[in-house]
């Protein structure tokens, strides 16, 4: 289980991993092997190394299944689906031993039907990165040469384009994982520094070939929870950056709304013994170490009041989210499994990617409560109350100040607030019914990329008005929070008058996002 403080620990190591890394030359080459990998090993080798490879013991099992299934395909009169039969319902239709390399290259032709916007580049290395890992188990049949011509691509820095829309979440990640297999067979196209290229012309230019597909290895790179997998890491990893911002953002307000600390203190929080709820009121508590509020008030707005109540059920679902997205990092996802030792070759449902699905709505769901508590502290801060001016402007009427800014956040809550419809309840079957349950984890995922890149927008709105406010105090240095705001007016100056505000809010979301 993960332990009570893991999204701090991790922020922390992450954080100082980017800095060492800023420092550094990259590390040459991370070696995949059995050693089991968390979503921050997944974030710092795709952001970091500038290459990988598989271990020996790693090379040898995946050499060690496919010998296996190919002497099973030479002398035994058996139908082992998507081997040598078709897919889906065409599950008993039975394909000859010398057609099952067209059948491979077929399946991923039909299958590359993706719409929508391509997928950031980041994402499409990611997916690719995964598929590596998840082939690289041994359970699934490729051929060693597959395996090391997908590391070849990777390490070349040659991406597929991946599109949005075409994933049920079953039967794997079907479409978006079909443009990945593409890249590999030297067809479609593909993303190479920063430009799109027609895949077979860029392979001419840089002499490298692409690959003839062999019984299995079509079908064990389209099944697979990759593509919502990543997405999952990506929310995972802003989220906990989110968070870990949105309680520094939630103290600078609760100060520059001159709120009581009394709701922080740790008796209130011992007594409901909510774990993640302690660890926020800890670290509220600590940010604001040394400041008393000179206003003689009897509580504060719920929006101030209740933050670790809030931002703790967040962690809470970030830190079960860890544990799902851990375990299926580590998983082999595709279908059928292969198993050597025990002679079997089993079809069942690795792919379905229902665990992703509901901690992906879970995550969004808890995330956007990150956005909807800090656009009500925005509000109050603005509202010309506890001595503070309307809006926050010096000469209120003749400015409006950041009056519009908290309409801006609003909009954004607003919208976070449909993103946040859940995608795991709904099911629509496909495959003329033999696909009649599905996880719609791929739709989960791409509305929750959308969802953390709206959040970072309110909360670089909320510290532009916190900022703001504080700077109407008179408010002791040595809190350790005001380290936060001294930093920020490096970036971004007091407004004395009104000016457009677009570009605040863009340098305020860059600030609160470096590393």
């Amino acid at each position: 289980m993960v332990s009570d403080f893991t999204i701090h620990i991790i922020t922390i190591t992450y954080l100082t991993i980017l800095n060492l890394r800023s420092e550094l030359n990259k590390p040459t080459n991370y070696i995949i092997s059995s050693n089991e990998l968390s979503y921050l090993d997944i974030v710092d080798i795709t952001d970091n190394y500038e290459s990988i490879s598989i271990s020996n013991d790693l090379a040898l099992q995946v050499s060690k299944c496919r010998s296996y299934l190919e002497q099973k395909l030479s002398s035994a009169d058996r139908s082992f689906y998507g081997i040598n039969t078709g897919f889906g319902s065409l599950c008993n239709v039975r394909i000859p031993n010398e057609e099952l390399g067209l059948l491979q290259e077929r399946l991923v032709m039909s299958h590359a039907c993706g719409t929508g916007e391509v997928i950031s580049s980041r994402l499409s290395k990611i997916i690719f990165l995964l598929k590596i890992i998840n082939l690289s188990h041994g359970y699934s049949g490729v051929r060693l040469e597959l395996l090391e011509h997908m590391i070849k691509i990777y390490n070349l820095d040659i991406l597929p384009v991946i599109y949005e829309f075409g994933s049920l979440g079953a039967s794997g990640d079907l479409a978006p994982l079909a443009h990945l297999a593409l890249l590999l067979i030297g067809k479609g196209e593909c993303e190479y520094h920063g430009k799109r290229y027609q895949t077979k012309d860029l392979f001419i230019d840089l002499e490298v070939n692409g690959i003839e597909l062999s019984a299995k290895e079509g079908l064990a790179l389209l099944n697979g929870t990759q593509f919502s997998l990543a997405f999952a890491i990506n929310a995972c990893d802003q989220g906990v950056k989110l968070l870990y911002t949105a309680q520094r953002t939630a103290a600078l307000s609760c100060m520059a709304y001159q709120c009581k600390t009394e709701p922080f203190l740790h008796h209130i929080h011992r007594i409901r013994n909510q774990k993640a709820q302690i660890y926020c009121a800890q670290e509220i508590r600590s940010l604001l170490e040394g400041y008393e509020s000179s206003l003689n008030i009897v509580q504060d707005p719920y929006s101030f009041r209740c933050v670790p109540q809030v931002h703790g059920a967040t962690k809470a679902a970030l830190d079960h989210a860890i544990e799902i997205i851990n375990n299926e990092i580590n998983a082999t996802t595709d279908n059928p499994n292969i198993f050597p030792d025990e002679d079997l070759i089993l079809t069942g449902g690795n792919f379905h990617a229902q665990p992703l699905a509901l901690i992906l709505d879970y995550m969004s769901i808890a995330l956007a409560e990150i956005g909807s508590i800090s656009e009500r502290r925005i509000y109050k801060l603005i509202n010309g109350d506890r001595g503070l001016p309307d809006f926050l402007a010096h000469d209120p009427g003749l400015h409006s100040g950041f009056m519009i800014a908290q309409y801006t956040a609003a909009s954004i809550v607003s919208k976070n607030k449909e993103l946040c419809h859940p995608s795991s309840v709904d099911s629509i079957p496909s495959s003329k019914g033999q696909e009649d349950h599905v996880s719609m984890a791929a739709n989960a995922g791409t509305k929750s990329y959308k969802l953390v890149e709206n959040l970072w927008s309110i909360l670089g709105i909320e510290i532009l008005v916190s900022a703001q406010a504080v700077d109407f105090r008179e408010i002791d240095n040595e809190i350790p929070i005001m380290d936060l705001h001294r930093n920020f007016r490096q970036y971004i100056s007091h407004m004395l008058e009104d000016r457009i505000l677009h570009q605040d809010i863009r340098d305020s979301i860059a600030f609160l996002r470096r590393p």
